[in-house]
């Protein structure tokens, strides 16, 4: 455990509040946070605190998925992605915004809103430890929390000014509930060209649902209205290196096998990104 509190954990504790408790505040001492009715939760080495409480969620994403996305990501693939997400959350946020990024993954798309707002201070969850270390060190106004994101997040009402939602589960109640009235949910999400290269060729891929839309504004429309949506699309070279990691860093990678990557010619050498990229205001 570090022996003080790391910079970007101390900048959002204010944010947090005891999971067991849920009311009560949470405070550094001796290597842990600690609430005033006696439970207490880890700070890791790596500089993220664990606040998962009961039975431990678990999540795919293992060791290899983390590396292969990291590798992945700083090819600048995924740089346009990470721009469109970062310009809403920042147009609809002050420069001294909170920001809570849920299944925040390693960090990447947080660190960009980050950087577009120099005042801001970012809240990453995720269930992954092994995503969570690399969160940890993403941005230093970053601060990263193990958090299973179905459950009611370890925060107190109405402190974020932006919610932003990658690629990732979705818990719209609590997104709501965290969120300040004049807040804004970022929601980035895949359309059903994206990767469709791959797809095509690794029909084992997980595929994207065509009723995914309709899902979304199910789920969304009793708590949130729709501001604006963007589309990016775009054709991306790819080396085998990179869709080898492309797929390894998804779900994916547990239903396509290892014979199937390594044929000769098999995997795209461009491939199609496509996503939305939405904002929303709380009802």
């Amino acid at each position: 455990m570090p022996a003080t509190l790391p910079p970007a954990l101390d900048l959002s504790l204010g944010l947090l509040r005891c999971p067991t408790c849920r009311t009560r505040h949470l405070h550094p001492g001796r290597g842990a946070l600690r609430c005033p009715g006696g439970h207490t939760f880890n700070i890791a080495r790596h500089g993220y605190a664990s606040l998962l409480t009961g039975t431990r969620a678990t999540s795919g994403d293992d060791t290899a998925m983390v590396q292969a996305r990291t590798r992945f990501l700083s090819t600048g693939t995924y740089a346009p992605i990470r721009d469109v997400g970062a310009r809403l959350a920042a147009d609809a946020a002050a420069e001294q915004a909170t920001v809570v990024d849920v299944g925040c993954g390693t960090g990447y798309y947080l660190a960009g809103v980050l950087d577009r707002l120099p005042g801001a201070r970012g809240l990453g969850l995720d269930t992954s430890v092994h995503a969570l270390r690399s969160a940890a060190r993403a941005h230093d106004r970053a601060a990263a929390v193990a958090w299973d994101v179905f459950r009611p997040f370890p925060l107190a009402d109405g402190v974020a000014d932006v919610v932003l939602d990658v690629f990732a589960p979705r818990n719209p109640a609590e997104f709501h509930r965290v969120l300040r009235p004049t807040g804004r949910l970022i929601v980035v999400r895949p359309t059903e060209r994206h990767l469709a290269e791959l797809r095509d060729r690794l029909p084992a891929m997980v595929t994207i649902d065509p009723a995914k839309e309709q899902r979304l504004h199910q789920a969304l429309d009793p708590f949130f209205e729709g501001t604006v949506t963007e589309q990016v699309e775009y054709t991306a070279p790819l080396t085998k290196l990179d869709a080898l990691d492309l797929v390894t860093m998804t779900p994916s990678a547990r239903h396509v096998s290892r014979a199937d990557l390594n044929e000769d010619g098999l995997l795209p050498d461009e491939v199609t990104v496509s996503v939305l990229a939405s904002a929303y205001q709380p009802r």
